[in-house]
Formats: C-alpha cells, sequence, structure tokens
C-alpha cells in the first residue's frame, strides 16, 4: 500500500480532520484515507454532466446554432 507525506496543512484543518475522526470513531489516518478515496472515486465534472444529460434523454437532438458574430479586441489602458 502506499503512503504520502502533507506538509504546509494548516492546523485548523487537521483539527477538523481530527474532530471529524473522532467522530467517526476512527484514527485521524483512517479518516484521511476515507476522504482520499472517496474523492478520487468521484467522476470528474465532464463525466458527471454526461450522465446527467443520459438521465433527461440525451443530448443528440441538441442543435447548435453557428456563430454570426465576431471576437471582439480589448484594449487595454
Amino acid at each position: 500500500m502506499a503512503s504520502i507525506v502533507v506538509r504546509g496543512l494548516d492546523e485548523s484543518v487537521k483539527q477538523q480532520l481530527a474532530a471529524s475522526a473522532k467522530e467517526h470513531g476512527r484514527s485521524m489516518e483512517a479518516e484521511v484515507r476515507d476522504i482520499l478515496t472517496k474523492a478520487a472515486q468521484r467522476p470528474g465534472l465532464g463525466v458527471s454532466l454526461m450522465r446527467a444529460a443520459r438521465e433527461v434523454g440525451g443530448f443528440d437532438d441538441l442543435t447548435i446554432p453557428a456563430r454570426t458574430d465576431r471576437a471582439r479586441t480589448v484594449e487595454f489602458e
């Protein structure tokens, strides 16, 4: 099993992790492992949007209008 070290963690974050671990009845290490595992398994935004679109019938019939406007230039003073 792999190990990591997290440096520069804000003390308030450590305290929140300790409180959460205590609430769940486990060590801080187990708490962090659970949080990281769940975060790594969560689908990205694109996948989530694609799944949501499928649930409402997909997006194959979505028409995308042609752009007729031109990009504007920006002048910085």
